[in-house]
């Protein structure tokens, strides 16, 4: 499919990029919409369209400096934040490791079963069904009047798996794409070296991942990619997706190899993230990444965000939104009205505010500052607030564990993944949990 059905995102995302879309230009897009991917001459004019708006210049008033290159974002970056050394022994590093991958499982399998849910209808069902806050996983086995209120389905999920995430259909962390591009990033720096690049990450794609176990921008890319269309274009042909949240689901292990090292965490990331990202999805990426590798040596989440927000353009969108959530906190707003805040200003009602880096990361933020060293509190909050739940649930028990170690996880969130998890990528399948921490505490040395 060659853009036609997503043509409607593609210009609310040149208009967030500072291009003005003349209006005669964005009413043939409009008319296009709808119309079937077999209409030959819809789609020529849609592909015309859209290579139109991408050679449209920025406005002369656009406020932000945000840049794609990696040297060119390093330099829009704040003063940098001096950083203590890590001075961890191999089995401290491991707990820790460890705990950020039991702490990104146990986070999205919080927030798998009701993916794609709004707001209320999630807090709906925890409140009829006895557990909000949450105090563990979310179980399907609830009265059937409850059931049938808010549409629990114990069939259906993701990658045509069946019992989708409900705690008591579970034997173990099923598959999801959260954490089957951690592993996929492991085997990236196994089989290529810290020295890989872009095309690398392409090259590992295309071999070890199926197209399916794709979604928006990863499958736009992906697509490009098995066209011979190489990165950095990869990212931006037919992807109105490229500022949405893939990347920054990605960042784990990046940060999870460099203890102590953002720069060199979000350098990494930048060369997974350029292959379907551009601007702020590219930097959500390496956000996540540098307050990874900044949780190993730094204990208060405040002081992650700001090693975090270092290693991104400082006049960037995304920067601009964390700094808001930073004002909210430091002045008193409540948890519940910082969640409401977001909701105000982006609506998660709609695809593309639902699925883009920018509001998921302010409520990453969010669950990291008022959840502080509590994983439950800091987990619950990434689904609780709505938006994309296994997402950002798993990228704060990601960061929540590296903090804490797998030794200080409540077991009420570990005991149940049974150190156990399927993947999608090619040559895991079901994995024991610690064997990937082990295989992640080998890659630290080469780093």
């Amino acid at each position: 499919m060659k853009g036609l059905s997503c043509i409607g995102f593609e210009l609310r995302q040149a208009e967030d990029e500072g291009r003005a879309v003349p209006e005669e230009l964005a009413a043939r897009a409009k008319a296009l919409e709808g119309r079937p991917v077999t209409d030959a001459q819809a789609v020529a004019e849609a592909d015309e369209i859209y290579a139109q708006v991408q050679k449209l210049p920025l406005r002369a008033e656009y406020p932000y400096r945000e840049p794609d290159a990696l040297e060119e974002i390093q330099a829009e970056r704040p003063a940098p934040v001096p950083l203590p050394e890590c001075t961890l022994t191999r089995e401290e590093l491991y707990n820790r490791i460890y705990g950020g991958w039991l702490g990104r499982c146990g986070g999205c399998l919080l927030g798998q079963p009701v993916e794609g849910w709004h707001r209320e209808r999630i807090t709906g069902l925890m409140r009829e069904s006895g557990n909000f806050p949450p105090k563990g996983y979310l179980s399907s086995d609830i009265p059937q009047e409850v059931r049938e209120r808010y549409g629990v389905v114990d069939e259906g999920g993701p990658y045509g798996a069946k019992l989708k995430g409900w705690i008591n259909n579970v034997p173990h962390m099923p598959e999801d794409d959260d954490t089957n591009y951690t592993v996929i990033a492991l085997k990236l720096l196994e089989d290529y070296g810290p020295d890989f690049t872009p095309a690398d990450v392409a090259e590992c794609w295309l071999a070890c991942l199926p197209l399916l176990h794709t979604c928006t921008a990863e499958r736009a890319a992906y697509i490009n990619l098995a066209n011979l269309v190489l990165p950095p274009d990869s990212a931006t042909l037919h992807n109105p997706y490229r500022e949405w949240i893939g990347a920054q689901i990605r960042g784990d292990m990046f940060g999870y190899v460099c203890p102590g090292q953002p720069e060199k965490a979000a350098a990494l990331a930048w060369r997974d993230a350029s292959i379907s990202h551009v601007k702020n999805g590219i930097y959500g990426e390496m956000y996540i990444a540098a307050m990874l590798a900044a949780a190993f040596v730094l204990d208060n989440p405040r002081d992650l965000v700001e090693a975090g927000l270092a290693q991104i353009p400082a006049k960037s969108r995304l920067t601009e939104a964390v700094r808001k959530v930073i004002g909210w906190y430091e002045g008193g707003v409540s948890l519940e009205e910082a969640v409401d805040l977001v909701h105000s200003q982006w609506d998660e009602k709609n695809g593309y505010d639902w699925c883009h880096t920018i509001p998921n990361a302010m409520l990453v933020t969010i669950g990291l500052l008022y959840g502080g060293h509590d994983y439950t509190k800091a987990i619950s909050v990434g689904t609780v607030a709505g938006f994309d739940t296994d997402c950002n649930s798993a990228t704060i028990g990601s960061i929540v564990g590296i903090l804490l170690g797998a030794k200080a996880l409540p077991e009420c969130w570990t005991g149940p993944l049974n150190d156990t998890l399927k993947s999608g990528v090619d040559g895991f399948g079901i994995v024991k949990i610690s064997d990937l921490a082990n295989r992640t505490v080998d890659l630290c040395g080469r780093n």
